[in-house]
């Protein structure tokens, strides 16, 4: 059974924001998705692991806020990405890498997008990825099927929020 150590290990979570969580995902709905996350960063948040929140903002874009139940809290990491990735331009794999983290657990919106893109990033990195198959969703079923039963195995784990919670301990 997988377990995490809530010293090197950090829940990342991508694009929860307003306007992404109300596209028409698949196979999840944006807020059930969101529901799992906001389990996940109580428990994580309890146990003392680092949450980092990742907002995209992309140039000439009209910004779009994270969704209230997951704005970050004081000591919770915001990165704000203006590419796919939360790697690209960004401080994230200083702030990890500075925490001592050494696994990274991801959710998000949508799976084949902003999720896949961070989560491959992490694993180049060198980190233990680990992805919430219900903690995230798609644009379309095969695309989150694709990456979470396909290309997420290769990289690292695939557990769902219970498993993930009970992980956790």
């Amino acid at each position: 059974m997988t377990q995490f150590d809530p010293g090197s290990t950090a829940l990342v979570l991508v694009d929860f924001q307003d306007r992404i969580v109300a596209l028409p995902t698949t196979p999840f709905t944006g807020p059930e998705v969101a529901a799992n996350a906001v389990r996940l960063r109580d428990a994580f948040s309890d146990s003392g692991t680092p949450i980092v929140i990742i907002q995209v903002q992309r140039p000439g874009s009209e910004e779009s806020p994270v969704i209230p139940e997951l704005k970050p809290r004081a000591g919770e990491k915001l990165v704000i990405k203006t590419a796919i990735g939360g790697f690209y331009n960004t401080d994230l794999h200083a702030h990890l890498r500075d925490a001592g983290v050494r696994t990274v657990v991801f959710g998000g919106i949508a799976t084949e997008f902003g999720v896949e893109s961070t989560l491959r990033a992490a694993a180049d990195h060198g980190y233990d990825v680990v992805a919430v198959s219900d903690a995230m969703t798609g644009l379309s079923d095969i695309a989150h099927e694709s990456s979470t039963t396909k290309i997420f195995p290769r990289l690292g784990t695939v557990l769902t929020t219970a498993e993930t919670l009970a992980a956790l301990g």
